[in-house]
């Protein structure tokens, strides 16, 4: 898989800053994170080894780390499942398709993430916040 010049630049930029260099294998992770919706390591790595037979899971592992490490990606769980990885680093929420498992992005305007904060206590102060809705999702042909 071949990352677009946009992305590529931002990845080595990410790697560069956090002290990292590029590799043949982050990028190639990296773009298997472009292309997919909310893949777990098994799925990126499954995707990753159609292209790349070599790579390892234990790489595939390292190269997620190094992309969360360095902000370009964020990795997050839903119930007791593998994590999944997002590289949207925009303040959205998740949908769960009970029926399928797909995960989708679901925009949420700041004003409506404001309301949310103010449901805490004044004490508390949240740095994140993480709104999964689950149900049945339209089948997208």
């Amino acid at each position: 898989m071949e990352l677009s010049t946009e992305h590529k630049s931002r990845l080595d930029d990410a790697l560069k800053n956090a002290g990292l260099r590029s590799t043949r294998q982050r990028e190639h992770v990296f773009s298997v994170l472009m292309k997919s919706s909310h893949p777990s390591v098994d799925e990126v790595f499954k995707v990753a080894s159609r292209e790349m037979p070599g790579i390892s899971l234990a790489t595939v592992y390292n190269c997620l780390e190094s992309l969360v490490q360095c902000g370009l990606v964020h990795q997050f769980s839903l119930d007791r499942e593998s994590s999944r990885f997002d590289p949207n680093l925009h303040q959205h929420a998740h949908f769960q398709c009970k029926e399928t498992g797909k995960v989708y992005d679901i925009p949420i305007e700041d004003a409506v993430l404001q309301q949310i904060k103010n449901l805490l206590p004044a004490e508390f102060d949240a740095d994140a916040i993480e709104l999964t809705f689950r149900g049945s999702a339209p089948t997208i042909k």
